[in-house]
């Protein structure tokens, strides 16, 4: 017996009748050979990891844009944090791991430089909108591998597409916007529960705000430190759902409510605090004017900046918005400033800046 048909039997044997096996998967888009050492699921986790996508994210915004103070976060850590919560929500419920690490480490493939601000900026330029949910199943499926996509199985791709929560429980508990399986759902509320509390424990190392300004009422219900109040979320959480034995990640009132309002104080107090709203509107500002220099100089896009194999089904404008999505935050601001601010005069210097 191969290795991976052993981990399979494993899986049979020990997770819950409510996890998602790995042999019974839907499969891929393009049916591919099986590892003999690793379960598909695996394979997606090992694949996510390698993308160049992936290891872009340790240069793309969680909340403060390339700080400088190596203790906060950035979309990488974000996602390893998410991957942590949620494989140990998953562990405590016997549900598939790989599924849930797996999702939890593609799920913001497709953000943009400066996070939420410039996904707000390619909105508002890109025609029929952009949405980083969106740009991270175009990444798994279309743009790594030189174009050829990631080929992921049906479960991890569907957990991505469905872990963005809006802004109340509306987001999070529709039906339609519900992952179908237990691992999905996990991960879902995972991101939630990461957010909320690095982005407060981030925008208190900012001195945006201070310990003392957490409102009493969400603190008495999750705790005074983050790895309280994740605990406290992370308990909850499975106790809700082994009490209510449904095919659902349940958490129980209080606690999401108050989870609910810690968001919405972090959006108030510190997403559209004056300080972070300047640094939004200038980070819009970049991306949506790289989007039309590129869209109104298609010449010097493609024989200076894109590497993107060409395809010929898409518009200009989607190979654009493709290329700016991918950049770094740091890889964003040199071609800005390249382009559109001078620099000091060398000999030489009509020669090399010809193209801008």
């Amino acid at each position: 017996m191969l290795i991976r048909e052993q981990t399979e039997e494993n899986e049979k044997k020990l997770l819950s009748p409510m996890a998602t096996l790995s042999r019974e998967s839907k499969g891929r888009a393009r049916p591919e050979r099986e590892c003999d050492i690793r379960t598909c699921f695996q394979r997606d986790r090992d694949r996510i990891i390698h993308s160049k996508a992936f290891r872009r994210l340790k240069h793309k915004t969680q909340v403060f844009i390339s700080p400088t103070n190596d203790h906060y976060r950035t979309r990488l850590t974000h996602v390893i944090e998410v991957s942590q919560i949620a494989r140990t929500i998953s562990r405590a419920l016997m549900l598939n791991e790989d599924l849930t690490e797996a999702i939890a480490l593609g799920h913001d493939l497709g953000h943009t430089p400066f996070g939420h601000s410039g996904e707000a900026g390619l909105n508002e330029v890109f025609p029929g909108g952009f949405k980083h949910v969106r740009q991270s199943i175009r990444i798994v499926d279309v743009l790594e591998r030189d174009g050829t996509g990631l080929n992921l199985t049906h479960e991890v791709r569907e957990g991505i597409a469905k872990h963005s929560k809006g802004w109340g429980k509306e987001g999070i508990e529709t039906e339609e916007n519900r992952p179908l399986t237990l691992e999905g759902q996990v991960t879902k509320i995972s991101d939630l529960v990461a957010y909320a509390n690095h982005d407060l424990d981030d925008a208190i190392r900012s001195g945006i705000i201070s310990a003392g300004d957490i409102p009493a009422e969400y603190i008495s219900v999750l705790g005074e430190t983050a790895s309280q109040r994740i605990n406290t979320m992370v308990v909850d959480t499975v106790e809700q759902t082994i009490a209510r034995d449904e095919m659902r990640i349940l958490m129980s009132e209080r606690v999401f409510e108050a989870l609910l309002g810690l968001r919405r104080y972090l959006y108030d107090n510190v997403y559209a605090s004056e300080r972070l709203l300047s640094l939004h509107n200038k980070s819009k500002k970049v991306v949506k004017e790289l989007y039309l220099y590129f869209c109104e100089n298609e010449k010097i896009f493609r024989e200076n900046f894109c590497k993107m194999p060409v395809r010929e089904d898409e518009t200009l404008e989607r190979t654009v918005c493709d290329f700016i999505a991918g950049m770094s935050d740091l890889y964003a601001l040199s071609v800005y400033q390249k382009i559109f601010l001078p620099s000091r005069w060398t000999k030489g210097q009509e020669i090399r800046d010809a193209y801008v």
